[in-house]
């Protein structure tokens, strides 16, 4: 069996059929798909806060699995203290800190945390990234960054903040966490051809009114120009190669519009500046019209230049159904598509630091919101028409072209991108930590009087001069005369005195100390905790203060009330 982890799951992050579709759910779904597939384990673990989102768990597992399903454990937060865990607990996202932090209240070596990179650009993304340097990770957690330039781009951000953080704390602070490059995955099968190929090819083209002779090419993605791909390059681009090329070109934009007002703006702008192309629409979110929209397509474009882009599936999903592809040689896409083999990459230029602070400044300031910001970067960022002419007609006159980039593509989508290859990686990669785990020197070492979570601490700690006075063990139990059980009994009728039930202890066992208290006279908090296995004393310590809010018992530092060690509370050993 290869190595294992604890899968943690929102049903949000997995969601491919909500109303705004963002590359996250793809790759989340996909690889939840792929691992339930692909990973050679006995058994899937599911760490999730909510006994719900496990209930999706186990769904989507059912839904992958086919004949051969596996059992699922169930694993939250209160279970981190196991010692029957897998050697890694994956975060489907950046936030690889907040798992840190919970896992120093057990023991920091208890299991690696491996999250990865999507969208990086946003405020929260760049706080946990900063929370790298701080947090009590380990030189056994990793995050996974997408691609190369993923990669660059979160080591500037750790070195940019750690020289700050050492100008103002005079400490030598540097990243530890593991930062390897793993792509995310396709699911290669499902862009095979088969025996339907060529007839769903020849109906959706049909449809479209594409002629056999025609070439089509497909963008698909949101049709968003602040947030995924500004147009106007593409079209002048296209506009160009229709003038040059022999073939009557297509373009289908198969995708969503964020709002009516920038559908019009598409539509509008299509019509000016590529009227020699023809413009088709389709939207992406029903399956059948994705994979019909990969059918008809002859070639693929995608000219990303939004920095919210990070990797970029359209372009291996492009691969994996054997289609050439243009792309902007930017972030991810060139990872993927390797030019003059499978496609082309088109030049981008960004312009240089600090011309964009003010950019920043006015986001993190909320003058501008995200959208603004992210679409203020891209309005920047030049993507090269004349080589998106070049080639375009290139491809669209070359069918033999076409032929051997789209056949150069499936492979390689097949042989490096694959989900069978990508979980392969992640579960070489958490054995590689696992080795790290038993070897390497532990940071931020928890002594026993220290808080696990210095700024999220007991409350009991933070707020103790909020009280009179903190319940210590030689404060004096007393029951009252109200301490009996009919008056409990009425006080459980409400909802308001139930609510904190769970991190009480059971009604058995704090009757039982009544019961003691009534029988034996006044103990102190001390000698009654001491009735309970260590792992119940913080619960009845609890309980005993509820005792006091309902009335059924005084608690106080009376020396002068005599005290009698109680001898049983029945079951003791909840």
């Amino acid at each position: 069996m290869k190595a294992n982890a604890m899968i943690l799951h929102h049903p949000e992050a997995v969601n491919t059929n909500g109303a705004r579709v963002m590359g996250r759910h793809s790759a989340g779904e996909g690889f939840l798909k792929g691992f339930v597939r692909f990973a050679d384990v006995e058994r899937f673990y599911c760490y999730a806060p909510q006994v719900g989102h496990y209930r999706d768990f186990e769904q989507h597992v059912a839904a992958y699995s086919g004949r051969a399903r596996k059992p699922t454990t169930w694993i939250s937060p209160l279970h981190l203290g196991r010692t029957d865990l897998p050697d890694c607990l994956y975060v489907p996202g950046p936030g690889i800190d907040e798992i840190a932090w919970l896992r120093r209240r057990y023991d920091q070596r208890a299991f690696s945390v491996c999250g990865v990179t999507h969208t990086i650009s946003t405020t929260r993304v760049m706080e946990r990234l900063g929370a790298l340097l701080t947090a009590p990770v380990q030189r056994w957690d990793a995050l996974i960054c997408t691609s190369r330039a993923v990669k660059a781009a979160v080591t500037g951000v750790l070195e940019s903040y750690g020289t700050y953080l050492r100008r103002r704390l005079g400490a030598n602070v540097r990243n530890i966490v593991e930062l390897p490059v793993i792509p995310l995955g396709v699911d290669s099968a499902a862009f095979a051809e088969s025996e339907r190929s060529d007839s769903l090819r020849a109906e959706w083209r049909g449809s479209l009114g594409i002629a056999e002779d025609d070439v089509a090419i497909l963008f698909l993605g949101r049709l968003s120009f602040h947030a995924k791909a500004h147009p106007v390059p593409m079209y002048l681009g296209l506009q160009k190669a229709a003038k040059r090329s022999c073939r009557k070109l297509h373009l289908i934009q198969a995708g969503q519009f964020p709002n009516a007002a920038v559908e019009r703006q598409f539509r509008e702008a299509a019509r000016t500046l590529c009227p020699d192309v023809g413009a088709i629409y389709v939207d992406s979110r029903p399956a059948e019209n994705r994979n019909g929209a990969w059918r008809a397509a002859d070639i693929f474009v995608s000219l990303s230049d939004n920095i919210q882009e990070s990797f970029g599936l359209t372009p291996i999903e492009a691969k994996a159904a054997g289609l050439p592809s243009v792309v902007s040689d930017w972030d991810g896409y060139r990872d993927t598509i390797r030019h003059g083999i499978d496609g082309f990459t088109i030049p981008t230029r960004l312009p240089k630091a600090p011309n964009g602070e003010d950019l920043a400044f006015a986001h993190r300031s909320e003058v501008d919101s995200y959208d603004r910001y992210i679409g203020h970067v891209s309005q920047c960022t030049a993507v090269d028409v004349d080589a998106i002419a070049e080639a375009m007609t290139r491809l669209a006159d070359n069918a033999e072209l076409r032929r051997r980039m789209g056949d150069a593509a499936r492979r390689h989508a097949r042989e490096t991108f694959d989900w069978s290859v990508v979980i392969a990686s992640y579960q070489e990669l958490w054995s590689e930590l696992a080795a790290r785990r038993r070897t390497a020197q532990e940071t931020a070492i928890r002594k026993a009087d220290d808080s696990a979570m210095p700024l999220f601490d007991d409350p009991f700690a933070v707020f103790a001069h909020y009280a009179t006075a903190p319940m210590v063990d030689s404060d004096i139990v007393a029951i009252n005369s109200s301490g009996d059980a009919e008056q409990l009994d009425k006080l459980l009728q409400f909802e308001m005195n139930r609510f904190a039930s769970g991190y009480l202890v059971s009604r058995e066992l704090y009757d039982n100390i009544l019961r003691a208290l009534h029988d034996y006279g006044p103990s102190t908090v001390g000698d009654l905790a001491r009735l309970v296995p260590a792992f119940r004393r913080a619960a009845l310590i609890r309980t005993i203060a509820w005792l006091g809010k309902m009335g059924a018992v005084r608690i106080g530092a009376g020396a002068d009330i005599p005290v009698r060690k109680p001898e049983y509370v029945g079951e003791a050993a909840e």
